[in-house]
């Protein structure tokens, strides 16, 4: 699914769910449903917008949305649809004045573009142009100010806030000075402001809160990330972002993060990770759990590999349905670059993935087993074909739009060339751990312990295969802080163990 959050801050967010209207005082036997979202493919959610002016009705699937609206101060009228949901048609709305604002990909926008409509007429042949399109810049979100239009991009995969005035007297971007950050709008309530509030990070830069002032151009660090009691020096620390050229001449980029001083030798272990499904996007991110590996030797890789959305829509469009395998060999074509340049050597490299990630490190293992030393797979989405043959599994028939539809011939045989239980073959396997969660309700833990059993009848080699149920967990992993750090420091250990350091 598009990672596609509403620039109307959301109250709930939920499926299948019925929303009723109470009276305050009375008996709650006396509530009226005002909506039920019937297909179950659809989310929905409920919210005020920031003008005060409306309720906001959303639904929306992996590639479709639909709004309703109704005027706040009349909450016993009746919705009314804003534009029919059309398949393919994503949109996203804002008012202000006596307008709305709609974030959308209609009429082939892929990059999406912002437009506008007067509140009187919101059918979409009414909807006029804001910001174009543009084939090189995703534009992913918008927050709506008395003075001020904020626009949230990604261009070249840089996260990019561009600002300006309703009156046209002004307009910029916040000034960003690297390429491996993450920079996004916050909690943005109040209207009536000069102030947006953002967030930044990356991979050698902790977390800060900021209040920028879009009037005076001055701005407020309210709170950094503390990293060692205050001990973290930043400075010790590199990071880059490098391009690396993909079978089909495509370049990739990958982030890279490590401790200052390594040598392009070959010898130094690198962790790789990879996501790349549902226009997801990794953005380099500081992590405090990830600096007890780079001050033991340590490389980190982000691979920005197709089905995300780093480079725009068409990198995602590229990396799904009968195009999914490029999300594969991208990561592959990735370590192979690595490789080459020195940073690491086939003895020394690990990948590891989660989820449809996961999916990814089973695929790479069957495709070039022979580049990693190590695998960490977490939650692997790996039987995909029989999961996705199951209807009755709640996210099943959602996912058609992502994974494609296997009671369909072409995208059957499809799913099946690249499904890493259905390709598990006798030869040599990397050292390999896999981790599940009992309750996990989107990937149940008999994939990946199907999926280990026949690892482990198949391989040729004596590498080592180990499979951890955690019986209290989900999707999400272990609850709890200091729970969830037992499972990054047993994923650390593994690593560790295989690279022979022992402090």
């Amino acid at each position: 699914m598009k990672p596609f959050s509403t620039p109307e801050k959301t109250l709930k967010h939920c499926g299948l769910i019925k929303y009723y209207r109470h009276q305050l005082g009375s008996s709650p036997q006396q509530d009226v449903m005002v909506y039920f979202e019937e297909d179950d493919t659809f989310n929905t959610y409920i919210y005020k917008t920031k003008s005060d002016k409306y309720l906001v009705i959303g639904s929306g699937s992996t590639m479709t949305s639909e709004f309703q609206i109704l005027d706040a101060n009349n909450p016993e009228g009746k919705f009314k649809i804003f534009s029919p949901r059309t398949r393919g048609m994503e949109y996203n709305i804002a008012h202000f004045e006596d307008h709305f604002y709609i974030l959308t990909n209609k009429d082939g926008a892929s990059n999406f573009k912002l437009m506008k409509t007067p509140e009187s007429n919101t059918e979409s042949t009414n909807w006029e142009d804001v910001i174009a399109h543009r084939e090189n810049v995703l534009i992913e979100d918008f927050d709506i100010f008395k003075d001020y239009l904020v626009v949230s991009e990604r261009d070249n995969g840089l996260n990019k806030i561009h600002i300006q005035r309703w009156d046209g007297t002004d307009a910029y971007y916040l000034p960003f000075d690297n390429e491996t950050y993450t920079a996004y709008t916050t909690q943005n309530i109040e209207f009536n402001t000069d102030i947006l509030r953002y967030g930044y990070n990356g991979l050698t830069q902790p977390s800060a809160v900021i209040d920028f002032n879009m009037k005076t151009k001055e701005q407020t660090i309210l709170k950094e990330q503390e990293v060692l009691g205050g001990k973290f020096d930043k400075n010790n620390y590199e990071s880059e972002r490098i391009w690396a050229t993909a079978a089909d001449g495509t370049k990739v980029p990958v982030s890279l993060v490590y401790r200052k001083g390594i040598k392009k030798d070959g010898n130094n272990p690198l962790l790789q990770y990879g996501y790349g499904s549902y226009g997801a996007t990794i953005d380099p991110y500081f992590s405090t759990t990830r600096l007890s590996l780079l001050d033991r030797g340590f490389i980190f890789a982000i691979a920005h590999i197709r089905g995300g959305e780093y480079l725009g829509r068409q990198w995602y469009e590229d990396g799904k349905l009968l195009k999914k395998i490029n999300t594969y060999t991208d990561f592959i074509d990735v370590s192979k670059h690595l490789i080459n340049e020195g940073y690491t050597s086939p003895e020394h490299l690990y990948a590891m993935g989660g989820s449809a990630g996961g999916l990814l490190m089973g695929a790479v293992m069957n495709m070039a087993p022979e580049l990693y030393n190590g695998v960490v797979a977490a939650v692997p989405f790996v039987d995909v074909v029989t999961t996705m043959l199951d209807d009755s599994i709640p996210l099943t028939t959602g996912e058609y739009d992502e994974w494609g539809n296997p009671n369909e011939e072409e995208s059957y045989f499809y799913m099946k060339s690249y499904s890493p239980y259905d390709n598990v073959k006798a030869m040599e396997y990397p050292n390999t751990l896999v981790t599940t969660g009992l309750h996990d309700s989107q990937v149940q833990y008999w994939e990946p312990a199907k999926w280990v059993a026949k690892l482990r009848e198949l391989k040729t080699d004596d590498n080592i295969i180990l499979f951890r149920t955690n019986m209290d967990a989900g999707h999400g992993g272990a609850s709890g802080r200091f729970e969830a750090l037992k499972e990054v420091a047993m994923d650390y250990a593994f690593l560790l163990d295989l690279e022979g350091i022992t402090k």
